[in-house]
């Protein structure tokens, strides 16, 4: 079992920056593909971006690449997303997800492990 807890959501202005971060605990000695995605009400959850944290390879989303940055610090068992030149479009619930093993893709159902949320908004 791995559990999630994802801190860091918050209010900024068009063009603003913020960080999430995300705190893992249980079976933080294996190999996993961590993720976050976002969720707009009446929408599907959508993959924002992947870190392997075996090889570190990183994907993202055509929407935030340039962006967005994935990172994780395996000694602190955390994944981050730093998020700059945010626009409306960016403002939702954030998802912290995890898989064990190495990263195959970044849709939602490959993900078993899920945070509860973090809330970003974006206000021209």
């Amino acid at each position: 079992q791995v559990q999630l807890e994802e801190s860091g959501g918050g209010s900024v202005q068009t063009n603003g920056s913020l960080s999430l971060s995300c705190l893992a605990s249980g079976k933080t000695n294996s190999r996993k593909c961590m993720a976050w995605f976002r969720q707009v009400p009446g929408k599907k959850r959508e993959g924002v971006a992947r870190i392997d944290t075996g090889d570190g390879r990183v994907e993202y989303a055509d929407s935030v690449k340039g962006r967005f940055t994935i990172s994780h610090d395996n000694a602190k068992n955390t994944l981050y997303l730093q998020m700059n030149s945010l626009n409306t479009e960016d403002s939702t619930m954030y998802y912290c997800a995890a898989q064990l093993g190495r990263c195959v893709g970044l849709e939602y159902y490959r993900f078993p492990y899920w945070g509860k949320g973090t809330q970003v908004t974006v206000s021209s």
